[in-house]
């Protein structure tokens, strides 16, 4: 089962509540709450008025979507301990983190296992606590592309790590597919959007209506269920999120 829902950085200049209202107002499901500006990393008060908020609301909260980054973020100012204790007080079945601070390409064997020991390390942490662990897809990461991000997950060999997905920018609908079914058994909530060719260029959801379909048709055969929620909209306009909500309601119906 896949339930629709928002990525909360889509509007970082809102507040919780006005989030919460505008996913209410969308009939969407959950909210995968940013750890940059409306959870913030350590911030354990606003972690709990965040999760009562949402409760209240009849909402879900969907995932933590940290910044903590594998392999670099806990020797430069931020602990995983900081990013654990916020998820658990807001109640996040998983924590969203960055594979590393560098594309695949730029990333030499040690920095690469440097990243994966790490993510074997907070995997192992987070299970403790009964939360999982889930790596951004994305560009300037060792998910960059769908061989590292295959291999990424067979490297780390942990139970406990899951992945995102989204389609990598400037990427053609055949290549997503196949990046997606390489990962498919690990992937715990997908972002949506529709930007075409690069992230510059945002579209309404609609017109990329012949993309997404084959994406869900794939992860709607999947297992389990997941999250699949929008992630920046046209302009940063919330009249577009609702109609973008709407279609994704519609697609998933």
């Amino acid at each position: 089962m896949i339930h629709p829902g928002l990525v909360s950085i889509t509007f970082r200049k809102l507040s919780p509540a006005e989030i919460v209202a505008l996913v209410r107002k969308a009939g969407l499901r959950g909210i995968e709450w940013g750890g940059d500006i409306h959870v913030p990393h350590g911030d354990i008060a606003r972690a709990r008025e965040v999760a009562a908020m949402t409760q209240e609301a009849g909402l879900h909260v969907a995932a933590y979507g940290s910044y903590y980054r594998a392999g670099w973020s806990e020797t430069n100012g931020l602990p995983f301990k900081q990013v654990l204790d916020s998820a658990l007080e807001l109640g996040a079945p998983t924590i969203r983190v960055w594979p590393g601070n560098k594309g695949s390409a730029d990333v030499g064997e040690s920095g690469r296992w440097e990243v994966i020991e790490d993510l074997r390390r907070i995997a192992g942490l987070a299970a403790q606590v009964g939360v999982t662990i889930s790596t951004e897809f994305h560009g300037g990461t060792l998910t960059d592309t769908n061989e590292s991000a295959n291999q990424l997950l067979v490297e780390v060999d942990h139970p406990n790590l899951f992945t995102y997905w989204q389609p990598h920018n400037g990427e053609e609908t055949a290549e997503c597919v196949a990046g997606l079914r390489a990962v498919a058994s690990r992937v715990s909530n997908v972002h949506v959007f529709h930007w075409w060719p690069t992230s510059a260029d945002r579209h309404p959801l609609a017109e990329g209506a012949a993309r997404w379909a084959e994406f869900l048709r794939e992860l709607k055969a999947l297992s389990g269920e997941r999250f699949a929620m929008l992630e920046f909209v046209k302009g940063d306009d919330p009249d577009m999120f609702l109609r973008d909500a709407a279609t994704l309601a519609e697609w998933l119906r």
